[in-house]
């Protein structure tokens, strides 16, 4: 099992930009042989909440083609995400695209204090994926400062918890407690993946990071790089690789 987090740096509101930004990561990820990439929150708009239901994406749009062949092509599951406008309601989501070339949907759960304004919170949309023996729970953001979240992905038998996020350089010191624990109490494997650079006119921490199910922080990436951080699993553990961009 190979994991890859993407931190990136977006362009606000440059869908096609930031595509290609995704296309070249994931093209990365695949000759390093990863079984699954995760990009930061709303990773394909940037982060946003005026313009996003004019940015938003739907269940099946036709711009996640290219994604969708990348992952059937390099048999590499790809979680990236956009705002998701379903049946009228937008939601703050990410679509996970498998090498199956199906594509399932994970909405944010708990919004951050102002993004209920624009968008809506939803327990419906909790895919749980399957990579060889792993099961993996998903996550946006502020769904790690609630423990019920991880706790949840524990009942449904998650061993691997994805974060997607969109921290500030202040905001990184909490999450990274928050998922050390989380890894240690629930016995998870944490990955997390952060922008790199601003987004919506703030700042972001980066320090992608992975932590083992016994809260070991394995790897971390710098507070402005871009590129991939890998963890490949091993029978004595998990090895890293730093690929910045």
């Amino acid at each position: 099992m190979i994991l890859a987090a993407a931190q990136t740096k977006p362009k606000r509101g440059d869908i096609d930009a930031n595509l290609l930004d995704h296309y070249h990561l994931v093209a990365l990820a695949a000759v390093n042989k990863a079984n699954l990439i995760v990009f930061p929150e709303l990773s394909i708009t940037g982060y946003e909440r005026e313009d996003a239901k004019q940015l938003a994406f739907s269940p099946n749009d036709s711009r996640l083609n290219p994604l969708k062949k990348l992952a059937v092509e390099n048999q590499i599951t790809i979680i990236a995400g956009a705002p998701v406008l379903i049946q009228s309601e937008l939601f703050l989501g990410e679509f996970i695209i498998a090498p199956d070339n199906s594509v399932s949907i994970y909405t944010k759960q708990f919004l951050h204090p102002g993004e209920e304004v624009y968008y809506q919170s939803s327990f419906n949309y909790n895919p749980i994926l399957q990579i060889e023996n792993e099961r993996i729970s998903c996550a946006i953001c502020a769904d790690i400062d609630y423990p019920q979240h991880p706790e949840n992905a524990k009942k449904n038998n998650a061993s691997i918890y994805i974060a997607s996020i969109f921290f500030s350089p202040n905001g990184i010191p909490v999450a990274y407690q928050s998922l050390q624990s989380y890894a240690t109490k629930h016995n998870m494997n944490v990955l997390m993946a952060n922008f790199g650079g601003e987004s919506y006119g703030s700042p972001s921490g980066g320090q992608s990071a992975f932590w083992n199910n016994k809260g070991e922080l394995i790897a971390q990436m710098g507070d402005s790089d871009s590129g991939l951080l890998l963890v490949e699993q091993h029978d004595t553990g998990w090895i890293s690789k730093i690929l910045n961009d």
